[in-house]
């Protein structure tokens, strides 16, 4: 027999534990999806539609119920002859600018209509804009421009100013363009500059974390298809919903948990899953789950990270957020990307610890200076360069700060 023989006694179907598995209904989220219904009706009446937001931390279900509710969108729309409708989707994961957006967009779009992409650099952004605006307007009808991962532009928002003007401004005639923009930032809309807050004129759609009943209503019916009848024992689909409801409320990590125990059995040559796999999955998960959180961080989650490793590879830790700004200032310009404000700064801090990456102490030294916060790393900093190391756009500074650590002694 060969090394690798396929499974015949744990796994029936694993297609549902796959992130990319679309489910045929979307459970435990039907207040959310009312009011995307409602967002989204007036395309179906023909009229003007307003900007739809979702914001919600990963594993919350707002991508996946966006794809459920624009399937569901396209298959109406084709019943009725004055409704014109197409749609575009740009993850924005590795885009930290309007251009970069706009460059991704017209691209996608052309790839529709089987044209030639454009360059991603060679243009100027008003440039990319017009192009942008012709491809639109060559569509025509109601557009809906999907940016998952929309809060990675930062300030860089110029976009979102733009394509809601693009009509009333005459850059257009024939489309009505409405953006869908998903963030896993409750505070993106805070980052977005005054004109941007008052030109989207979006309705807001807050995706919660998920507790364990709604975590467990979410894998049963996902279990079911996946394993072979009896395999699983009764805690254990109960066991990953507590487990994962108590870490991020995620469904994502609840339906990673499962699948893992369930290669843990596979592996161990059991015919059942049980409550044993599951802890031992979680373990496996946990020494996992820190590099990456650290990977998904956006762009300027990075620049934030990077500056405190850099004060870590000097021993000059913990550091004040004042001191801590300076530096995470001089990293955005060295990288030529936008800055975002101190306060901002301070709730990316705040992120990196629910996120276990790092400890705050407070201080407080009375009339003389006050009360304040130090930080420092509460992961090995090689930990963090290994992924700084791996993000291109931070690989530079991230050789920097191992020099330096090097020179410290640090590693």
């Amino acid at each position: 027999m060969g090394m690798f023989q396929r499974d015949h006694q744990v796994f029936a179907d694993a297609e549902p534990l796959d992130d990319s598995y679309e489910p045929e209904d979307i459970r435990e989220r039907d207040e959310e999806l009312e009011k995307y219904k409602r967002a989204l009706q007036p395309i179906i009446d023909n009229r003007p539609t307003s900007n739809i937001f979702l914001y919600g931390k990963t594993g919350t279900g707002k991508t996946v119920a966006t794809k459920f509710m624009l399937s569901h969108l396209e298959a109406d729309a084709i019943e009725y002859d004055d409704v014109d409708l197409s749609t575009a989707w740009v993850g924005c994961e590795n885009l930290s600018s309007s251009y970069q957006v706009a460059v991704a967009l017209v691209n996608e779009l052309r790839q529709q209509r089987d044209k030639d992409r454009i360059s991603t650099t060679g243009y100027s952004q008003q440039r990319v804009f017009d192009i942008l605006y012709e491809e639109l307007d060559a569509l025509g009808g109601t557009v809906v421009i999907v940016l998952d991962e929309i809060d990675n532009i930062g300030h860089s928002d110029d976009i979102l100013y733009g394509l809601p003007r693009a009509r009333s401004n005459g850059y257009v005639e024939n489309v009505r363009p409405v953006i869908v923009g998903i963030s896993n930032d409750f505070q993106f809309r805070d980052s977005l500059s005054p004109k941007v807050k008052d030109t989207l004129a979006e309705k807001e759609i807050l995706f919660p974390p998920y507790d364990a009943n709604q975590l467990r209503s979410i894998l049963e019916p996902r279990a079911k298809k996946a394993f072979h009848e009896g395999v699983l024992k009764k805690d254990v689909v109960p066991l990953c919903a507590a487990f994962s409801a108590q870490d991020t409320g995620s469904a994502r990590q609840a339906i990673r948990l499962l699948r893992e125990a369930g290669e843990l059995a596979q592996a161990a040559g059991s015919d059942t899953v049980t409550e044993v796999h599951v802890r031992d999955a979680q373990d496996e998960i946990e020494k996992n789950q820190l590099h990456e959180g650290m990977q998904e961080l956006t762009t300027q989650g990075h620049a934030v990270l990077c500056a405190l490793s850099y004060y870590q590879a000097k021993d000059e830790v913990p550091v004040r957020s004042r001191d801590l700004y300076d530096r995470y200032h001089k990293i955005c310009e060295r990288l030529d990307a936008d800055s975002v404000s101190e306060r901002r700064v301070r709730d990316h801090l705040s992120d990196l610890n629910m996120l276990g990456l790092i400890n705050v102490y407070e201080r407080n030294e009375g009339l003389s200076a006050g009360r304040y916060h130090e930080y420092e790393l509460d992961v090995p900093l090689n930990a963090v360069l290994e992924v700084l190391l791996s993000t291109s756009r931070f690989a530079d500074v991230a050789n920097i700060i191992q020099s330096t650590a090097n020179d410290n002694n640090r590693f």
